[in-house]
């Protein structure tokens, strides 16, 4: 016995040891990540010195105050130097992150981009505009970490696609943004690189999981970024920093080396796919971008990418719109600013001579319990679980993963014993996330396959039903207080439903958050006033001052159209 003893208490020691070991070994990855970026600020805040030094009187407001189009025209003509342009906004960008945490990375080989963009012969559409990038799309020589310990030590080798273009059309990719661990979630927040705050109010998110790229533009860091969105996360920050944002038709965009966790986007088809897409201050700089991306470049180089060039006599167009709306979807009711913002949106448009029509999307229950969710665990969320290497979790994500770690039985049994209580839909939500969302076998996932395929479909036949041109419809905000975008996961119907459906959606600020809807939030209820809806009002409380925004929406491969309808809705909203 003392013998067995001894071995059973040995054999304890040596696991401990081990697991001791490897949480040092993460430990220092995750401190070098750290030292790596901490060199990199400080070699971008040296070449911001010297260039202070050299160029004394550069009126770097000024510059920062220019639109995009204004910028480029400028950049064209000659009447401001890239470097000038680049330098002013390293150095606005080393303010904002101070402020925010918004970079993971400065890209140091921007100096020789700067270098090479006065070579080419011909000056591209992005000629001499920095432009900045979220953390999974792939630069060469960086880090593609997804906030994920395991991708600390994998660089990588080739730009990406979307990157090749960018600089062929003379832009200066210049930095690299934060995001939340393994980009499923909408807050900003991972082991590695920390929380990114909002631009605005320190105790609020940017969102996610572009909400580095959401807090550097807003915090005028970069004039253009390029972001991700597989359930909103182009649309989120972008309605909680009030920013104009895209989301295309996944495959309008080359995805080639945008890395996603656990998934490569690149060769394997998904249900829901993932889109690439731009991050701007006002709607034409979407456009611009839209347009210098969708060039022979980008075909060549993707040939699965549809070789649509930009149509800028669509997007000009002035044409009266056949514009559908509805101010709710019917399963997860918004915060009172956000549907008086869409109201007032319907008069406006109507006001200026487009033809609004009701309109109410079918079944969104089933589309996210059924259709979104299922897409992203049909295995349960083994596969998600395998990526959070040696345990460490990001608090944002807790409860989400201790959701799908709990035995399938052990799920049913709590959902018994608690449906009786008020409870319920707090239980639903973890159920959502990992028990009714699971492909039982090869047969089941052919057969949800088809039920997406069937619910665009119908989705789309009620739509050309009515005639409708675009959709005007909410997004969820404004900015919620850090912490809870991780209890609110299936708040995001509203963006939710265009992924699934894969069209081109776009979130455009249309207003600011008021006393008087700070005030009629202390009355809203939800769906019935349970802790769910307690949970939301939370989170979205002292927001007064914030940007609120609506989405516009186009059927699929009509990003011309959403954005010309995007364009409309800025037009009237800053004339009001």
């Amino acid at each position: 016995p003392s013998a067995a003893l001894a071995l059973l208490s040995g054999s304890a020691a040596a696991v401990v040891v081990w697991k001791w070991l490897g949480n040092r070994q993460i430990q220092k990855k995750m401190e070098e990540a750290r030292r790596t970026r901490d060199e990199g600020v400080k070699k971008m805040a040296k070449v911001v010195q010297q260039f202070r030094e050299q160029v004394p009187s550069v009126q770097t407001d000024a510059i920062l105050s220019l639109p995009l189009l204004e910028l480029t025209r400028r950049l064209r003509e000659g009447s401001l130097s890239p470097k000038t342009v680049l330098c002013t906004y390293l150095e606005k960008a080393l303010e904002v992150t101070r402020q925010t945490n918004c970079l993971r990375h400065f890209i140091p080989e921007c100096e020789e981009q700067l270098q090479e963009i006065q070579q080419q012969e011909e000056k591209g559409l992005l000629y001499g505009i920095p432009v900045s990038i979220k953390d999974h799309i792939g630069h060469k020589a960086h880090l593609s970490t997804c906030g994920l310990v395991q991708c600390l030590g994998t660089v990588v080798q080739e730009d990406s696609v979307l990157v090749k273009v960018l600089k062929g059309q003379g832009a200066i990719p210049f930095a690299m943004t934060n995001v939340p661990q393994s980009l499923f979630s909408y807050d900003c927040s991972n082991p590695t690189f920390g929380q990114t705050l909002h631009p605005f109010n320190p105790q609020k998110s940017p969102g996610g999981s572009s909400g580095g790229e959401g807090a550097l533009i807003a915090g005028g860091g970069s004039i253009l970024g390029i972001g991700s969105d597989v359930a909103g996360s182009i649309r989120l920050p972008s309605s909680f920093c009030g920013l104009c944002g895209l989301k295309p038709t996944a495959e309008r965009l080359s995805v080639w080396r945008a890395r996603l966790p656990n998934m490569d986007v690149c060769s394997r088809p998904a249900p829901v796919p993932c889109a690439v897409g731009p991050m701007a201050r006002d709607v034409d700089s979407l456009a611009l971008c839209m347009k210098a991306l969708l060039c022979q470049e980008m075909f060549r180089l993707d040939p699965a990418v549809p070789p649509i060039p930009f149509d800028e006599e669509v997007y000009s167009s002035s044409a009266p719109l056949r514009v559908g709306y509805y101010d709710t979807d019917g399963y997860f009711p918004l915060p009172p600013c956000m549907r008086r913002a869409v109201q007032e949106t319907r008069g406006a448009l109507q006001a200026a001579g487009h033809q609004l029509v009701p309109f109410s999307p079918p079944r969104i229950h089933y589309v996210m319990t059924e259709l979104f969710l299922k897409t992203f665990f049909a295995d349960g969320g083994r596969a998600w679980l395998d990526v959070f290497t040696g345990g460490i979790v990001d608090p944002s994500l807790k409860s989400q993963v201790n959701g799908c770690k709990i035995p399938r039985l052990g799920k049913k049994l709590l959902a018994l014993i608690l449906k009786p209580l008020q409870f319920l839909l707090l239980l639903l939500k973890l159920k959502n996330v990992a028990t009714i969302s699971t492909c039982r076998s090869v047969k089941e996932m052919w057969n949800h396959h088809h039920e997406i395929q069937a619910y665009r479909t119908e989705f789309i036949a009620r739509w050309r039903e009515l005639q409708l041109d675009v959709v005007l419809c909410p997004v969820l905000g404004p900015a919620f207080t850090t912490g809870y975008p991780g209890k609110l996961l299936t708040a995001i119907s509203s963006t939710m439903l265009y992924n699934v459906l894969n069209f081109p959606a776009g979130v455009v600020p249309v207003s600011t958050v008021t006393e008087a809807d700070e005030e009629e939030l202390k009355l809203y209820r939800g769906c019935c006033g349970d802790p769910w809806d307690r949970t939301l009002k939370q989170a979205v409380a002292g927001a007064a001052g914030l940007p609120v925004a609506v989405q516009c929406v186009a059927l699929p491969w009509q990003e011309e159209l959403c954005l010309r309808f995007m364009k409309e809705v800025e037009t009237l909203s800053r004339e009001k």
